[in-house]
């Protein structure tokens, strides 16, 4: 239809430009006069072509028209695609397209069309803009926008049910009918779904079983042109049904087996069963309940919820000499299944549980528990309480000794016989603890006379019943004071009392004064307390500041004991509103505890000890450093000094006093042997040889090699020893301390000063007034 407007178009367009033009001869004829110039027009009709066509090129697409007559006229064409795409017969006004279009690239082309004199190029109308429309052809098949599309549905869903939705693009021209019309067809798989034309996929069949077939691959065909062949494509679409809770958990076995010892605790595990189910694990909701058997109150079965399995366990203890094994049937079920998709005429999931009870040496067991004894206290005739009994619960029926293990409070109060006898060394005093606790193990004897490893424990629990053994006592309150000058009937202080034993419920605590010759009055209060007054009044305080008041409380017990009980009472000053104004401080009694003085007399005892031993220490020390010091330690303390010394007028380097006062006192030290080997000097008429001092050498050296016990003195072992040969024999001073020799030393003295110092030590006369 297009087509056919777009000629006549071009048909019409010369008559109506011949018209135009007469009528521009007859306006320039009769305006000839007044030199006037009419306005031209372009004509042309809007341009259509339709794309890809398969004609040689260029395609004539139409024909701009102005209404200018003039022979020397050029039409020219300008814009993006002029003269690329498009172009114009210069005289004509043809316009051609030099290449075949795509609609579904571009759908029009604006173009701006102008007439020019040819001559000068000079405009002969004012440029004017067309439009170049490119009509479809439907000449693209429809695309889907991904190739693979997912989608999910339960399982059993009814007829219809939605499960996704696929898409396809058509590129050509949606106005035109039929041209991106998009339809769709399940060309693999529609036997389980079906499309329509939106693309909305849905099911087929009601049976679509997730346990049979979790997943299924469609493909989906899309085309253009209904009614007509078209072109067409395809997608896939991968559909997956998820899990109903439709199906019951099935055991895996018929029968179960197991085997648990008789001491097993109760709510241990005895063993698991485990079931099937082929739901996925979400909706998997094992339930397990007891068919047939008498143990229902002997066992339990609980579904873990991570495996499904379902676990059993004891509810009481276990007892081999009783029952050695259970037998009972069980039933798996999954109360959340949903009926409406239950496969009727399954079988129920029954299966057979049997526990073997093995035998294991079991600990003695305690006839009754707890134990409880009653007792009165301070009671001397009480010696046996009662006893405890265990027994052997296996076949051998072993004998039991029984130990007491705890005790609370600790301490030697009952004892228990190996019998089991609860015995009392002593009587119980309630005070010191109203209950007794101990712990009680029963072991077995073994038939060798051992105890076995295993026991079992009974608490025993001891009640002191209460007698009247302790008499009541003042409570005493904070310094109770009155004014000198208080009026009677004044209330004092308020006194109340307490008993160590239990109160009576005869009564209440009874308050009196042990004499009457006083200024005070007592007026019970029948409520376990009484309020001291004054009788008189107008006390004295110049005759007494402290009154000390005796009172005495007694109980209603059986028999009923009292204690007497003082009260100091302080006299104070007072100023006219009763207020205390001067009151003289009591003396307060401090006592020391018999364990504080325990502990003191043992301090004090443990330093004089110490003290003792360091001055025995101190004195022997003294005996050891006395002037009775052997040669050998006299050499020691020389020799120490790893020095020569500067001379004899060096008094600083050795301690030579020591030998001096030796010297002096006329001790003559005992003869012990020297550490050191002496080399005895020849007599004078062996002849001396050069192989003496190498003798001498080889000597020392042996001694002192072979000597691991003293230190090397090498300033003996160089001054021990002069040679067969020397006239002034041994220089050395370190052996005339043990010498037995009557030397005269007095030539020292004519040897000058440089010799004063030996002349001192060892002249027959030395000077008391010597100082080193």
């Amino acid at each position: 239809m297009n087509g056919i407007i777009l000629l006549f178009s071009l048909l019409l367009a010369p008559a109506f430009a011949d018209k135009e033009s007469q009528k521009t001869n007859q306006n320039f004829s009769s305006n000839n006069a007044s030199h006037k110039r009419q306005k031209r027009d372009w004509i042309w009709n809007q341009m259509h072509i339709k794309e890809e066509i398969d004609t040689p090129l260029p395609h004539h697409v139409g024909k701009i028209t102005s209404s200018v007559r003039n022979n020397n006229a050029k039409y020219i064409i300008e814009g993006e695609y002029a003269n690329t795409i498009f172009k114009v017969e210069e005289t004509s006004g043809d316009v051609y397209a030099l290449e075949r279009l795509d609609r579904e690239k571009k759908a029009e082309y604006e173009l701006t069309a102008l007439i020019v004199d040819r001559r000068n190029n000079q405009s002969l109308e004012p440029p004017s803009k067309f439009i170049i429309k490119v009509y479809d052809i439907n000449d693209n098949a429809p695309v889907f926008v991904q190739k693979v599309f997912n989608g999910s549905v339960p399982e059993m869903s009814p007829v219809g049910t939605s499960v996704t939705k696929v898409t396809a693009v058509d590129a050509d021209d949606p106005t035109v009918t039929g041209h991106a019309t998009v339809t769709y067809q399940v060309i693999k798989g529609d036997e389980y779904f079906t499309v329509d034309d939106s693309g909305v996929i849905s099911t087929t069949r009601a049976d679509l079983d997730r346990e049979n077939q979790s997943t299924y691959e469609i493909i989906v065909k899309a085309k253009d042109a209904p009614g007509f062949s078209g072109d067409s494509s395809t997608a896939t679409v991968i559909i997956t049904l998820t899990d109903i809770n439709d199906n019951f958990p099935v055991f895996k076995h018929p029968s179960f087996r197991f085997k648990v010892p008789e001491n097993i605790s109760v709510g241990g595990e005895v063993g698991r069963v485990k079931v099937e189910d082929i739901d996925e694990p979400q909706h998997r909701n094992t339930k397990y309940s007891f068919v047939r058997g008498d143990y229902r109150d002997t066992f339990e079965i609980v579904a873990n919820p991570f495996t499904n399995e379902g676990i059993i366990r004891p509810k009481k203890p276990l007892d081999f000499e009783r029952v050695a094994e259970y037998r009972f049937d069980i039933e798996a079920i999954d109360p959340t299944v949903d009926l409406r998709y239950f496969k009727a005429g399954g079988s129920r999931s029954i299966s057979t549980v049997t526990i073997e009870v093995t035998d294991v040496d079991e600990p003695p067991v305690f006839m009754k528990l707890p134990y409880e004894f009653k007792v009165r206290e301070n009671d001397p005739e009480v010696r046996i309480l009662g006893s405890v009994w265990a027994q052997d619960p296996d076949a051998a029926k072993r004998k039991i000794r029984f130990i007491r293990r705890r005790a609370s409070p600790n301490g030697d109060y009952i004892r228990v016989s190996d019998t089991g006898l609860i015995q009392l060394p002593k009587p119980l005093d309630r005070e010191f603890s109203s209950s007794y606790n101990i712990t009680v193990a029963a072991q077995e004897v073994l038939e060798d006379g051992h105890l076995s490893d295993r026991e079992s424990h009974a608490q025993v629990h001891v009640i002191v019943a209460d007698e009247n053994d302790n008499a009541p006592e003042l409570v005493y309150p904070e310094e109770p004071r009155v004014c000198e000058n208080a009026a009677p009937g004044k209330v004092i202080i308020r006194i109340s009392a307490t008993d160590k034993d239990e109160i009576s419920p005869r009564g209440f605590f009874k308050y009196s004064l042990a004499t009457e010759d006083s200024n005070f009055s007592l007026v019970e209060n029948y409520d376990n307390t009484a309020n001291i007054t004054v009788k008189y009044g107008q006390f004295n305080r110049e005759l007494a500041k402290i009154h000390y008041l005796p009172v005495i409380i007694s109980d209603n017990g059986d028999p009923e004991l009292s204690s007497t009980n003082t009260l100091v009472i302080s006299v104070c000053k007072c100023n006219e509103r009763g207020d205390f104004t001067f009151c003289e401080e009591r003396a307060k009694q401090v006592g020391v505890s018999i364990q504080a003085l325990v502990a003191i007399f043992i301090c004090i005892f443990t330093i004089i000890v110490i003290a003792l031993l360091i001055l025995l220490r101190k004195r022997h020390k003294k005996d050891l450093s006395g002037l009775g010091r052997n040669v050998a330690e006299i050499h020691e303390q020389l020799v120490t000094y790893d020095e020569e010394g500067g001379g004899e007028m060096d008094t600083t380097s050795y301690d030579v006093s020591v030998l001096n006062s030796v010297r002096k006192n006329g001790i003559k030290p005992e003869a012990v042997p020297s550490p050191y080997a002496q080399v005895q000097k020849p007599p004078g008429n062996v002849t001396s040889g050069a192989g003496e001092m190498e003798t001498m050498i080889e000597v020392k050296k042996d001694e002192a090699d072979n000597d691991r016990d003293l230190l090397p003195y090498d300033t003996l072992h160089i001054y021990g020893y002069e040679g067969a040969e020397s006239i002034a024999e041994s220089l050395s001073s370190l052996g005339s301390g043990s010498s037995d020799s009557d030397i005269d030393y007095d030539f020292l003295n004519d040897w000058g000063p440089r010799f004063k110092m030996l002349a001192e030590l060892y002249g027959s006369e030395p000077s008391d007034n010597f100082v080193y």
